[in-house]
């Protein structure tokens, strides 16, 4: 995988520390605790000798570490740390999931063990193979930088996606992770009651946006796996042309439901020349020339499935509703002193949280609330 710093060998005393003993001693318990992985590690006879690790990303949600033992290489997937909301950050899910979209031939990392035992980590995690690949975010590695491998980028973007909303949802086990009938009226509801669990301010649009969301609920005309999070940065490319997923990732808000919710994602929070900022630009070299525009990522989406694209609106304001509420758990526990160590993502949420309510009003068709 992409994107992970140089490897440590010694541990930092606050995010990873040697022994449980160790992490027994911390106000804030640790992420990674060496002699318990390397327990873990044995136990499923998952390489040898001391661990060397490296965090992969930024972390904002939940947390990828490289781990190596000498010439293995592995990754290890965890939540953030406790107190977690209800039903969220569950890493046997998440394990699971991608083990059966696997045996579908979808492209995902292999999962190697997963461990249920919150005494470990203090919460569950998994282990999956390390890829070797290539991540498109804000810069374009030099294979896939000319102007026929920027299409081809973006053609594999929707390619990979019509492939995974063809997985049959009623095979492997594949059912259990979700109920389709009444899915887009259950993430309303559930969205609606986490932003005053999850905020210490008042944002009006919140309440608004999601009562426009209720009343005009589109039909669902199909039922997918959705991956919840997809856009181009969840991607991994073969490090040479042409551009080509060789895995999907960060599978943690998984679901069996509408397919039209993933492409409201994506295209909602896609950024093109002229689009406005937000902080879910997670791919911001989309705006350079030779990279398909919104448009063009939803004409080449339908003529693949068919399906009607009428109400997508409906779905790229839910995408952008649902982010401003998420967002705002976290810019919360940045100001109660949970995340430390960022000192960038969570303090833009003061302005970004607003930016996406205003993004999600746009595509909703509502005026600005009035203030007077």
């Amino acid at each position: 995988m992409a994107g992970a710093s140089l490897l440590h060998s010694v541990p930092d005393g606050t995010e990873v520390v040697a022994t449980q003993a160790d992490a027994e001693a911390l106000a804030s318990p640790p992420l990674l605790i060496l002699d318990a992985v390397t327990a873990f590690l044995d136990a499923h006879n998952l390489g040898s000798g001391p661990l060397s690790w490296a965090q992969i990303g930024d972390g904002q949600s939940n947390i990828t570490y490289r781990i190596q033992r000498g010439s293995e290489v592995f990754v290890l997937r965890r939540g953030p740390r406790p107190p977690l909301p209800p039903s969220t950050h569950d890493m046997v899910r998440e394990a699971r999931i991608q083990q059966l979209l696997h045996t579908q031939g979808v492209p995902v990392p292999d999962i190697l063990a997963v461990c249920e035992d919150e005494s470990v980590l203090g919460v569950p995690f998994y282990v999956m193979t390390y890829l070797e690949g290539l991540v498109i975010t804000d810069t374009v590695p030099a294979p896939l930088n000319s102007a026929a491998q920027r299409l081809a980028t973006s053609n594999a973007v929707v390619d990979t996606l019509v492939q995974l909303h063809r997985v049959d949802v009623t095979a492997g086990g594949l059912a259990s992770f979700g109920r389709p009938d009444g899915y887009l009226r259950r993430q309303v509801e559930r969205f609606s009651a986490l932003w005053d669990i999850n905020t210490t301010r008042s944002l009006p649009d919140v309440a608004r946006l999601g009562s426009w969301l209720a009343d005009n609920l589109p039909e669902s005309q199909h039922a997918a796996v959705l991956h919840g999070d997809y856009r181009q940065g969840n991607l991994m490319f073969h490090g040479s042309a042409p551009a080509r997923v060789t895995a999907v990732l960060d599978w943690e808000m998984a679901a069996v439901g509408d397919p039209l919710a993933d492409l409201g994602y994506l295209t909602a929070t896609y950024a093109e020349p002229g689009s406005p900022p937000s902080p879910l630009e997670l791919s911001a070299v989309t705006r350079d020339p030779g990279y398909l525009r919104r448009s063009e990522l939803i004409a080449r989406y339908q003529a693949q499935t068919g399906l009607s694209l009428e109400a997508l609106p409906w779905y790229q304001a839910l995408a952008l509703w649902k982010a401003s509420i998420f967002c705002e758990a976290i810019y919360t526990r940045w100001l109660k002193g949970e995340r430390p160590n960022d000192t960038r993502f969570a303090p833009s949420l003061e302005a970004g949280v607003p930016q996406l309510l205003e993004q999600a009003r746009a595509f909703a068709g509502l005026l600005p609330t009035s203030t007077g």
